[in-house]
């Protein structure tokens, strides 16, 4: 009850507030059409075309139709018009222009002149949504280059200040919720995964250029993740000629030491480096654009320094402390080439590589209640190399009508996953050195095909996909003197999904009314084979066929506000990390093992949403329902007589998550402007019964759980003299509900500023991350016949420095 009023206190205190990406500026459209005689349907070249606006009938745009009588315009913004279409010796036809924000391409259709007297109509074009919060409600876009804050450090820790998204044990959480699909540059990738995260506190943000949030997608995205989409789109230039950017950042974090070791290991890293230098380079001359871009992210990181304490039902209490020092090298390059022979057709090939190297150094000392008898410490070290290529062959032709387009592209992705852990167990009366190496290769393949048609209200879409993916893993444990690994549940495992699938989108806009209806049928066959010695799975896999229904409808009550309403049906397919077989031994006496009878989980999604726009700002709120059939967590169990825990992905059944958000933008003067966000949400399970079959069957059982969360977001943008921006961010997390247990509060500050130099080609940045310290993770979990209580102080402070120059 008391985090209850707490969170109260603060949403209303948000809401008092209300007084930069949010409401960035609209982008523009394009319109397009034909002119034709009226009686004998001869097209008519070289006619005017003129908007103007209706108050003042000053003349804004203009063309003239081509041989072929047709026209096109474009950069027009949103508002009201007055079209003129006329020719010498025609009547000239007026109509009045609503320009909407659903969709970049608009056919006006076919106009007739003719001298019979003139009729009035109305003609409503969609426009493309706004940058930060769109108008289209749906959709947020951030660029990173203004989040001062985080300039110099990785994407997990630009979406940190992000409205609606929190960080939780390094996944991103959109309310709450971690079931995302990230894109990148619209398409899923190894480096983030098919279905997980993986990968993101490593891409450099200095390589991306914006960040786009999809909370409710449409059908013409993959069904996979209800909480929605986070797309991350990579920097590329298309200016004329030979141009580029060269970039360096440098920083430091864990400058303080915030906890003490437990006696008798090694030292925490302190004062750990980051080093990241960029290279963008792009030529582009007529037909032909080029572009090359390369990142090298170096960083050692306090990835955890945990301190636990594990209390079982017959009086055992057992302290413990996980410390792990780690050191990364990320290298990224990019690099391919756009080709447009004409003006109807275009090629892109493209290439993608990465390495990623981690290292971790870690120690595990376990004591007794009082800390005067050290049971037993682990030492690991891991040696981690993943590569990622990937390949992309795209084309488009364009027809005639601008915006008509059809779309097909290739890309095949190779992922492989080579990790070595070498360990010493140190126990009272001897030592034993184990080993285990894991190797796993993925092979994806997806084809696409695109179609989009621009309707006189609206558009049309529709496509076809088809997804290959096999994932071949490989573990082998290596047992040394008195070994606690189980050897028997090693060796191979062959995982293959196919997903056939197929989408129609129809969007239709007048002065009043949006809506957007779709539908993609999804066919999913997943199977997975695994070593016939296995002791305790066998080969399994499921299939399923069905329909993803997407609709959303708003009402236009003017210009400025706008309600809206959405409806969506998603799913979440477990990751191949999450069936895997084999127990993961980086903490010996809390495994983390993956579970092939793992099903997909279904979900339902509402959603209303109001906005209001003005001059100098937006308000933004809604109201939001997800309900979750098969809700995927990891249980926790022990086995009687051992003190082991065993950490398993279960269907746990039903769950809930409900609640309101809250987004305002403001600009007070020329020089500050702020943007305030609010997620109030309550997560609910309900009553469950699971079954652990590792390593033995383990029933548990828990009751329904339910919690009242949210998180605020402050950030504010100061303009200074000197062409110098500075922004403050600060973030409160309330606590929340985990598998079995709860999250505590959390607070953190960020500041940081940067200052144009060299006629605006160079840039310097200086910025701190958590200046205050403040950020730190604490859990507490009940399982059957345990509790366990943890706090980690892991490194979140960090200071950076940077310089850019574009030439």
């Amino acid at each position: 009850m008391k985090n209850y009023k707490r969170i109260l206190k603060l949403f209303c205190f948000s809401i008092f507030l209300l007084a930069d990406d949010i409401c960035a500026q609209e982008k523009s459209i394009t319109v397009s059409g034909q002119v034709k005689e009226a009686k004998n349907k001869n097209t008519l070249p070289y006619t005017n075309i003129v908007f103007k606006k209706p108050n003042d009938e000053k003349f804004l745009l203009g063309t003239i139709s081509d041989n072929e009588g047709r026209f096109s315009i474009k950069d027009i913004p949103s508002g009201n018009y007055h079209l003129l279409i006329s020719m010498m010796g025609y009547q000239t036809i007026k109509k009045e222009i609503s320009i909407g924000t659903l969709s970049p391409f608009l056919d006006l259709g076919i106009f007739e002149l003719a001298e019979d007297a003139q009729t009035l109509q109305t003609v409503n074009i969609q426009g493309s949504s706004n940058e930060g919060l769109g108008n289209k409600l749906d959709k947020k876009t951030y660029d990173l280059s203004k989040n001062t804050s985080q300039l110099g450090g990785s994407v997990l820790q630009a979406m940190q200040n992000l409205p609606g998204i929190t960080i939780q044990d390094g996944k991103v959480q959109l309310r709450g919720n971690d079931k995302i699909a990230v894109l990148i540059d619209g398409k899923q990738n190894a480096i983030t995964g098919f279905g997980s995260q993986t990968g993101l506190d490593n891409i450099p943000a200095s390589a991306i250029e914006r960040i786009e949030i999809i909370n409710n997608p449409s059908s013409k995205y993959d069904a996979n993740g209800n909480a929605g989409i986070i797309n991350i789109i990579y920097k590329k230039n298309k200016q004329e000629g030979f141009n580029g950017k060269l970039g360096m950042s440098t920083g430091l974090g864990a400058l303080w030491l915030r906890k003490e070791n437990l006696p008798g290991i090694s030292a925490q890293y302190q004062a750990t480096p980051k080093f990241n230098p960029s290279l963008s380079l792009n030529y582009r001359k007529n037909k032909l654009n080029t572009f090359l871009q390369a990142d090298y992210l170096y960083t050692q990181t306090l990835n955890k320094n945990e301190f636990s304490e594990r209390i079982y039902d017959d009086g055992t209490i057992i302290n413990q402390q996980v410390k792990r020092n780690r050191t990364t090298t990320f290298t990224t390059v990019k690099s391919g080439f756009d080709y447009n022979p004409n003006e109807r057709n275009s090629f892109t090939l493209s290439g993608f590589f990465n390495r990623e190297k981690i290292g971790d150094l870690g120690d595990i000392p376990y004591f007794n209640s009082d800390f005067t008898v050290r049971n037993r410490l682990w030492q690991f070290v891991e040696d981690e190399v993943k590569y990622t290529a990937t390949g992309t062959a795209l084309y488009q032709h364009k027809f005639a009508q601008p915006g008509h387009t059809l779309s097909a592209g290739f890309n095949y992705t190779w992922h492989r996953e080579d990790e070595k852990y070498f360990f010493t167990n140190i126990m009272p009366t001897f030592t034993g050195m184990d080993a285990f190496k894991l190797l796993s290769d993925e092979h994806v393949a997806d084809f696409n095909l695109d179609y989009v048609r621009p309707l006189k209200h609206g558009r049309i879409e529709a496509g076809i996909k088809y997804r290959n993916r096999f994932i071949p893993t490989s573990m082998q444990f290596y047992p040394g003197l008195n070994s606690p690994i189980d050897v028997n549940a090693g060796g191979w495992a062959d995982y293959s999904e196919n997903i056939p699938a197929i989408y129609g989108n129809y969007v239709y806009e007048n002065n009043k009314i949006e809506l957007e209806a779709g539908i993609r049928m999804e066919y999913v066959r997943v199977d997975y084979k695994v070593n016939p010695n296995h002791n305790t799975y066998k080969s399994d896999g499921y299939e399923y066929f069905r329909p993803f229904p997407n609709v959303r409808f708003a009402y236009k009550i003017n210009e400025t506000n706008k309600l809206s309403a959405f409806y969506n049906q998603r799913v979440d397919r477990p990751n191949e990390v999450d069936i895997r077989i084999f127990p993961k031994y980086d903490e010996p006496e809390l495994l983390k093992v993956g579970n092939p009878t793992l099903r997909p989980q279904f979900t339902h999604a509402i959603e209303l949403g109001y906005k209001n726009s003005w001059d100098k700002g937006c308000f933004y709120a809604s109201a939001f329902l997800k309900i979750v059939n098969g809700t995927i967590t990891r249980i926790a169990t022990i086995v009687p007589g051992n003190a082991i825990i065993y950490n398993i992905f279960q269907n746990a059944g039903k769950s809930f998550n409900s609640g309101a958000e809250l987004l305002l933008q403001q600009e007070l003067a020329p020089w500050f402007s702020f943007n305030v966000s609010t997620t109030v949400y309550q997560n609910k399970i309900n009553a469950f019964t699971v079954a652990n079959q590792y390593p033995v069957p383990t029933i548990y059982s828990m009751p329904g759980q339910s919690i009242v969360s949210g998180n605020a977001k402050f950030n504010g943008q100061f303009k200074l003299p000197a062409k110098t921006d500075i922004q403050l961010s600060m973030a409160y997390l309330a606590p929340d509900i985990i598998p079995q247990g709860k999250i505590g509060s959390r607070f953190s500050t960020d500041l940081g500023i940067k200052k144009q130099i060299q006629n605006g080609k160079g840039e310097l940045f200086l910025n701190g991350n958590d200046i205050f310290n403040t950020l730190k993770i604490k859990k507490n979990i009940t399982g059957n016949g345990f509790r366990f209580n943890s706090t980690d102080f892991y490194e979140t402070q960090i200071f950076r420095v940077g310089y850019s120059y574009k030439f």
